[in-house]
């Protein structure tokens, strides 16, 4: 009996549908990946790519052309004064604020571990600065400080009961006091969040059993608490630090950089030499050489973090 060609016409179509759902269904994660993958291909290494090429030519809105120049946009910003002073002054910052935030951060959640009446209004209005924009932050603290507006000298004025005039944001180290301030009163609550999560995951056993030997507060802190809450404080300070180097929002809003050029971070100075004096090229270099240290700093870190898992 032979086969109607209209009907063997039909079941080819349903032969390539059924074969191609088994291919979906054979290969359904690599398809669900897919589009990400693709997205970040288009998003990620291509200005990767090509910031590899503007590190060696010469890409400068003043100059026309794009001629190759080799490493002399890496040893313009390695001899640039004013890019020294920024790391460092990164580095000063950033172990500073995450120093602060952490043992700010370490305390109220200490005090917030154990349950009260009204412990989540506290705890709400504690989280409140984590939810807002960086740039609303530095206008913020900005208007405060600033004088004669600011009702800061005020403030100070009335508590220590003699006249107090600080330039907060133009005198020298008020305004790198007022940075900080402004930078941990934000992020404070991010270390508090994580280590009371930390602390309210520690077995309440091994207090009970502390108590037992005869241990004091101060001894199961030293020897029961800070064991446990170890690796989450090291996830804690891994996270904010790698956020903290990269710190502009708050120094663009409060002080712009100055007085001159001493509020210039390695995000700062990027920028300004990027955007403002528009030497895309140099700017570029530096921010291959801050990647570059940020990388290393990042492998020790996750080193560490890992190290301390396992064990």
């Amino acid at each position: 009996m032979t086969q109607n060609p209209s009907s063997m016409a039909a079941a080819l179509p349903r032969w390539r549908r059924s074969a191609f759902s088994a291919f979906i269904e054979r290969h359904f994660k690599w398809v669900i990946v897919l589009p990400a993958v693709l997205l970040i291909l288009v998003l990620s290494i291509y200005p990767l790519l090509f910031s590899l090429w503007v590190n060696f030519v010469n890409y400068d809105f003043e100059i026309p052309g794009h001629a190759f120049v080799g490493l002399k946009n890496f040893t313009t910003v390695i001899s640039d004064p004013n890019a020294q002073s920024a790391l460092l002054l990164t580095i000063i910052l950033s172990v500073v604020n995450v120093t602060l935030e952490f043992l700010l951060g370490l305390v109220l959640a200490l005090a917030m571990v154990k349950r009260f009446r009204g412990r989540g209004l506290v705890m709400a209005i504690l989280i409140i600065p984590l939810f807002i924009s960086p740039v609303i932050v530095g206008q913020s603290w900005a208007l405060f400080l600033q004088r004669p507006f600011g009702p800061a000298d005020y403030i100070l004025t009335q508590l220590l009961g003699r006249p107090v005039e600080i330039s907060w944001l133009t005198q020298s180290p008020w305004y790198y006091i007022a940075i900080v301030i402004a930078d941990v009163w934000q992020w404070t609550p991010f270390m508090f969040v994580i280590l009371l999560a930390g602390l309210a995951a520690i077995p309440s056993q091994l207090y009970e059993a502390a108590e037992l030997d005869g241990v004091s507060t101060t001894q199961a802190f030293f020897y029961v608490t800070l064991p446990q809450l170890a690796p989450i404080i090291l996830l804690a300070v891994t996270f904010r630090l790698l956020d903290a180097v990269r710190l502009f929002d708050v120094i663009f809003m409060m002080t712009g950089g100055g007085p001159g050029t001493k509020t210039y971070t390695a995000s700062y100075y990027l920028y300004q030499v990027g955007f403002q004096q528009f030497h895309l090229s140099v700017a570029t270099a530096g921010s291959w050489i801050f990647l570059i240290l940020l990388s290393v700093v990042i492998m020790v870190l996750v080193r560490r973090l890992l190290r301390a898992e396992n064990s």
